[in-house]
């Protein structure tokens, strides 16, 4: 018989290698054959509901490495609500109209003014369920669990219906107007835009400073003073209407020695100015408050308009020269100025960005960006430019076509936000925020918002429900949108493109506005923002098995501008409340060197290929491992370094699962009283880590979690007693209460485990389970098991902590042992430990043999006022001295021991391995043991 034959060895055919990229897949299939989701809903028919409402994303392209860690956060939450006492469905959902799909269709060679609308419109919607399913199929690949069968897409029939009703909301309480002012109009996209759908980069200006000759002073100011205004868009001077001044400043007219004109300008730029326009021995001859310039005029640089100058609480003194070009047509200030005076709202440009005849001559069908040098040379044709420099500015840019967009008036259906800011502001309050910031950043973005457009020039989205009677008055009632909403519930939106006006109003609708009978439609769609934001409407209150307001948005930070906006907006109007009870935002994913991440820049990671290298389970737990509440920094390096942790977890259910082989639950389970104090410890140990995991994941602290699991596995388990438990495990007799103490921890531990971490690696845990004799047959339908607590387990837990910190003294003087050659492996110490009274009480009052406990093979305590002057003391007043182990090398145990040998049956045997194998091997097998 050999030496090995007589230990415990752990055994187990769960494999240390994962194969994860191989076996994902198969396990995905099997829960999908198996209806796993659909089970786990059954299981928690009943118990309270969570609902964690899916923000949807764009169904264009394949999904990134954000959209994996926005899924994976959220299938952590709905995973462990579901195993933790929650009925907590979750359906899936997609953005499917928008420009964007237009766009693809449009590059795909189709063209849309070649055909009907409801043609294209056919198109695109083939184009987005095809994308659809491209992202669901790598949702679900990524372990994503979900109503994968039956998600909300927005161009569904049902989605629409409601989001129509929720138009009705805006409109029976009157906060719809149609207006022509400025928006954000996207000419590469020809359609007006919403705050949300514009980003910001810096771009460089050609700036103008100009005059405009003083025609009416108010005998003020006399026909030879020009006001010098200033402009960071000199394509827009066509359009100028007036010249904005502040109220509160004081201007003053000068006389440069080198000039026979005298010229205005704000009292605090003149040093700058002088300078800047090369003005010589400037005489000052006037100063004139601000307020006294109001309802001057002067003449256009080169059209013949007269302008008006205003005050405008807007112009600043930071830059240029206080009096600023004003064309109401133009910009939000200028518009809100251009209402003030009643000027003419006027914006000579057309869809793509190119200025119309209005503009003059010369500008007619002109790019805007190229008019600016038409422009600065009329001035300098009519001797009013005195200097055009360039000014790098941060500028908006259509967020889609990556281009910049212009300040335009339009006639634009709007959401008035003004009227209900009040109720959309307290609604804030209602929710709590994760981070907390949230709250401020959220309500200042709705406390500042302007008005919604809410039209868009575009055929691919939802229909704004507006008819129109002969004299073009505004038709939308709660019978004409009622009837709208019930014809896209049966037909869908197409109809309304397909259907004539007077065939989509209700039978024998009259209106006094149109005595003929005549009525036409309006031809825009509504912002995409209105879609998304309509499903609280579109899916929680259409669906029986979810609630609202739902219990938790989480998305992505750029959404408080964006979907938890708009969501709040439409919730207050239609019920008075928020859509959610909490939010949870993100951080964006940026690539190593902290840059966003674009295709363009070739920095993009494919969650595909990171999956088909390592699998899915490094994506998701790369995940727990992110701090996602700021923007997280990631690389194929990254997933790398999560790949080695995820090893350890592996190895650590291989262990426990191999060293409980041999151990029936049912029988051999020993009751926490009569357990081994250490294996009492370590359960009281591990369920206070249960506790503390099980807060992190309530909280939704998914890193916290991380780091306590890592330095729990690494630390308490591994390092200590795991490392213990070897010589029980393998050592001890099968049936020892010692080993069947331990082997009840390992188990519960296991179980638990296996449990808890199933919301974050559920491929990984499934498998696990697979090895395990339990009832059920996936792990997913048991239950995260609540902390226990025990008798007199903080006093249990004092003495361990004061044990532990024993042994880390032991740890450090082993190590600076072995730096120094002294030993190699702990076993092959022997260690004198001084100690104080109570230290050596505590140590000889355990249970188990203290050398054990410290991994050495010989340990000696003695009194620690007897330790040589020599040895270094710890704070505590301990000291540690350690030698090579006196004796030989144990065959069995591997410890080093002076009594190897003592039995002479077993030459190479300890005296305590010798007693093992004498009492539980027959002497006719055991005798002559080969090593």
């Amino acid at each position: 018989m050999r030496v090995k034959d007589t230990l415990n060895l752990g055994k187990t055919k769960f494999p240390m290698r994962g194969r994860l990229p191989e076996t994902e897949g198969k396990r995905e299939q099997l829960w999908e054959e198996n209806k796993v989701y659909q089970l786990r809903q059954k299981l928690n028919e009943g118990k309270p509901t969570f609902v964690l409402h899916d923000g949807p994303p764009y169904a264009n392209g394949n999904i990134h490495v954000g959209h994996a860690m926005n899924k994976i956060s959220k299938d952590f939450i709905v995973r462990y609500k579901s195993m933790s006492g929650y009925r907590a469905p979750y359906v899936p959902g997609w953005d499917t109209h928008g420009l964007p799909i237009e766009h693809q269709l449009t590059k795909a060679g189709y063209d849309r003014k070649k055909m009907s609308t409801a043609e294209f419109r056919n198109l695109c919607r083939d184009f987005a369920l095809e994308q659809v399913q491209k992202q669901m199929a790598g949702f679900k690949r990524l372990g994503v669990s979900g109503d994968w069968e039956h998600p909300y897409l927005t161009l569904h029939k049902e989605f629409e219906a409601a989001q129509i009703k929720v138009f009705g909301a805006f409109a029976k309480k009157g906060l719809l107007y149609q207006a022509k002012k400025p928006v954000y109009w996207s000419w590469s996209s020809e359609s007006a835009l919403a705050e949300a759908e514009v980003e910001y980069h810096d771009v460089v200006a050609k700036t103008a400073f100009f005059v405009e000759q003083v025609k009416d002073g108010k005998d003020l100011l006399d026909d030879n003073t020009y006001m010098v205004v200033w402009t960071t868009t000199p394509w827009t001077i066509p359009a100028s209407e007036a010249v904005a001044v502040n109220a509160d400043y004081e201007y003053v007219v000068v006389k440069p020695a080198n000039d026979d004109r005298k010229f205005v300008v704000a009292g605090s730029l003149l040093a700058s100015l002088t300078e800047k326009l090369g003005w010589e021995d400037v005489e000052t001859l006037q100063v004139v408050k601000g307020q006294a310039l109001e309802g001057m005029t002067t003449k256009h640089p080169y059209l013949d308009r007269e302008l008006l100058v205003g005050l405008g609480d807007y112009v600043t003194d930071d830059t240029g020269t206080g009096l600023v070009h004003t064309a109401p047509g133009y910009g939000d200030d200028d518009y809100r100025f251009g209402k003030q005076y009643d000027l003419p709202i006027f914006a000579p440009i057309d869809d793509q960005g190119k200025l119309t005849a209005e503009a003059g001559e010369g500008f007619e069908g002109v790019f805007y960006q190229d008019a600016d040098d038409i422009s600065l040379a009329k001035l300098a044709e009519n001797n009013a430019l005195l200097l055009q420099e360039p000014l790098k500015h941060s500028y908006p840019f259509d967020w889609r076509t990556k281009q910049p967009i212009i300040f335009r008036a339009t006639d634009q259906w709007f959401v008035s936000i003004d009227k209900m800011r009040d109720e959309i502001l307290a609604a804030v309050d209602e929710v709590e925020y994760k981070p907390e910031w949230g709250k401020v950043r959220l309500y200042n973005m709705l406390r500042d918002r302007g008005d919604w457009v809410i039209s868009r020039q575009r055929v691919w989205g939802v229909p704004l429900p507006i008819f129109y009677a002969e004299d073009g008055t505004p038709i939308m009632t709660e019978e004409t949108i009622n009837h709208v909403s019930d014809l896209f519930r049966e037909y869908g939106s197409n109809v309304w493109f397909e259907r004539e006006a007077k065939d989509l109003l209700p039978d024998g609708f009259t209106s006094e506005h149109s005595p003929n009978g005549v009525f036409t439609k309006e031809t825009d769609i509504m912002d995409v923002w209105f879609d998304s934001g309509s499903s609280h409407q579109g899916v929680l209150a259409e669906r029986d098995n979810l609630t609202y307001p739902a219990d938790l948005y989480l998305e992505g930070s750029d959404q408080y501008r964006g979907w938890f906006n708009s969501s709040l907006i439409t919730s207050v109007v239609v019920s008075g409340h928020a859509p959610y009870k909490q939010i949870l935002s993100q951080g964006f994913t940026l690539d190593k060197k902290g840059n966003k991440m674009s295709k363009s820049l070739g920095n993009v990671i494919d969650p595909a290929k990171v999956v088909s290298d390592m699998g899915a389970e490094i994506i998701r737990l790369w995940v727990m491992s992110a701090d996602t509440s700021a923007d997280v920094r990631v690389s194929m390096g990254t997933f790398q370094q999560i790949s080695e942790a995820y090893r350890k977890l592996r190895n650590t259910f291989r262990f426990l699962l191999a060293n409980t082989a041999d151990f029936a639950p049912a029988q051999d389970t020993v009751s926490f009283e009569k357990r081994l104090e250490v294996d009492r410890y370590m359960t009281v140990k591990f369920n206070h880590f249960l506790a503390a995991m099980r807060h992190d994941f309530d909280q939704y602290d998914f890193l916290n979690a991380y780091k306590r699991l890592i330095n729990f596995v690494n630390n308490d388990l591994s390092a200590f007693y795991m490392n213990v438990a070897k010589d029980v495990l393998y050592i001890e007799p099968a049936k020892s209460l010692a080993r069947k103490s331990m082997q009840t921890v390992f188990y519960e531990i296991l179980t638990t485990l296996v449990k808890l971490l199933t919301p974050i690696l559920p491929h990984t845990t499934e498998e696990v389970w697979e090895y395990m004799d339990e009832p059920e047959a996936f792990v997913q339908l048991t239950e995260i098991p609540e902390p226990q607590s025990f008798a007199d387990e903080a006093a249990l837990l004092s003495r361990w902590e004061a044990f532990m910190e024993l042994r880390s003294h032991v740890l450090k003087a082993l190590e600076e042992a072995r730096n120094a050659k002294l030993i190699g492996k702990s076993l092959e110490a022997s260690v004198v430990y001084y100690l104080t009274p109570s230290q050596l009480e505590l140590v000889n009052s355990l249970d188990a043999d203290a050398a054990l406990l410290f991994g050495v093979s010989k340990l000696t305590l003695a009194a620690a006022d007897e330790a040589p002057a020599e040895l270094e003391r710890f704070s505590d007043q301990s000291a540690v001295a350690v030698a090579a182990a006196p004796g030989e090398v144990c065959d069995r145990c591997r410890m080093t021991k002076e009594d190897v040998g003592s039995d002479a049956a077993y030459p190479t045997l300890c005296a305590r391995c010798a007693h093992v194998v004498r009492e539980n091997f027959p002497a006719t097998v055991t005798e002559g043991l080969e090593k």
